[in-house]
């Protein structure tokens, strides 16, 4: 099979979650599994940088053995970006000529679309990711027939813009995390004469934990609900904390407390701040341990695509629980029976109440999560679909 080309917004090794380091793991995986794969990205360095700044030099580099090819971006009318931006947000309807301008005035690299056109016959496939961008937008017009789109796509105002409806549906394949996101495309994009498939995100599912080793380097001896990720309200893990708070308020002789890994900053309740641990961030290996120590791994969040920190829980033999309004992690939860899921306080407390005195269902909960990631997402499986889904779109 000819080159498969990524074309994604920014790309680097240091930019951490989302959708660059889902397509980082992807690429690599593809190429140690011999397929030619290159990166076609911009200069700007990441997502909170100035979109007008090329970062990188432009050219060909090789990151983490990659081929990375990047160009020039144009400049942009920020100002005008950040109006009609902040109109979506706050859930305001766009005028088609609103749209144009968040599309033309957001990230954009004339030199990469030429560049998309006039290669073509060198690459199998173009694949894009995420949907939002303006690299996604214009780079699948360049070359619809080769086009494949990896969208992230959440229920957010973005995905209910005419253009990206009228664009999208000329892509040649679509490749989703979660049949949730799948569901929700195709009530709202006319995806009939498109191929799709539900991927998942690839897993090293090799993982070994050891609780005892938690413990004693943390001297945390007391059961323990564990959140691992970001501390934002994006997150919401201040729900998180003020169940826990309210939990230990009406369970008065529980010995239970919450550790938090992750980065960012959150305020603790003062009722309940002797009873959290907040790590910051920690090493992979003390992720790991943390999640087989815990009692459940909570992920309160309302918006995910996937969830890499529920699988990684179940690889380490733990239940989870998470917030019944993210259709993704409550799919899992469900499809995998490997934990529970709460939409109220009263929910919540159940459920942990549930799991605390009920250890043997939630150690077979955990090893019911552990055998579905390893059947779905482990990086063998993962590759295969891909190959075999490549194939079918190009026929060869």
């Amino acid at each position: 099979m000819r080159k498969i080309g990524f074309v994604i917004p920014w790309y680097g090794e240091d930019i951490p979650g989302g959708a660059e380091m889902e397509l980082r793991e992807v690429a690599t995986h593809l190429q140690r599994a011999g397929m030619d794969v290159e990166i076609l990205t911009t200069c700007v360095r990441e997502f909170s940088a100035d979109w007008n700044e090329n970062y990188y030099s432009a050219g060909t580099a090789v990151v983490e053995d990659i081929a990375v090819r990047r160009f020039p971006v144009r400049r942009r009318d920020t100002a005008a970006f950040d109006r009609v931006n902040r109109r979506l947000m706050e859930g305001q309807h766009l005028s088609l000529q609103e749209e144009k301008t968040f599309v033309e005035e957001m990230v954009n690299s004339p030199q990469l679309y030429e560049y998309l056109k006039d290669a073509s016959d060198d690459y199998a496939l173009y694949v894009f990711i995420p949907y939002m961008f303006g690299t996604t937008y214009y780079g699948m017009q360049a070359c619809p027939e080769k086009s494949v789109l990896i969208p992230c796509f959440h229920d957010e105002a973005y995905l209910y813009l005419r253009l990206f409806r009228q664009a999208y549906i000329q892509a040649r394949g679509i490749i989703y995390n979660a049949m949730p996101e799948m569901e929700l495309a195709n009530k709202v994009y006319d995806f009939t004469t498109t191929e799709q498939i539900c991927m998942g995100i690839g897993m090293d599912t090799n993982i070994c934990a050891d609780a005892d080793a938690f413990r004693k380097a943390y001297r945390i001896q007391k059961p323990f609900l564990l959140y691992a990720g970001r501390k934002d309200a994006g997150k919401n893990v201040h729900t998180l904390l003020r169940y826990f708070a309210e939990y230990k308020q009406r369970h008065g002789d529980s010995d239970l407390q919450l550790v938090l890994i992750g980065g960012g900053s959150i305020e603790i309740p003062a009722s309940v701040r002797d009873d959290v641990y907040d790590l910051g961030f920690v090493s992979r290996q003390d992720k790991y341990d943390a999640m087989a120590a815990a009692e459940l791994l909570c992920q309160p969040s309302h918006n995910e695509s996937f969830s890499l920190v529920i699988m990684e829980s179940w690889l380490c033999g733990r239940p989870v629980l998470v917030h019944s309004q993210c259709a993704v992690t409550r799919d899992f939860a469900r499809r995998a029976n490997g934990g529970l899921y709460f939409r109220n306080y009263f929910e919540f407390e159940g459920c942990v109440q549930y799991i605390l005195t009920h250890p043997e269902q939630a150690r077979t909960m955990g090893q019911n999560g552990g055998a579905f990631v390893r059947e779905n997402f482990d990086w063998d499986v993962i590759v295969e679909k891909y190959r075999a889904f490549f194939a079918k779109l190009t026929e060869e």
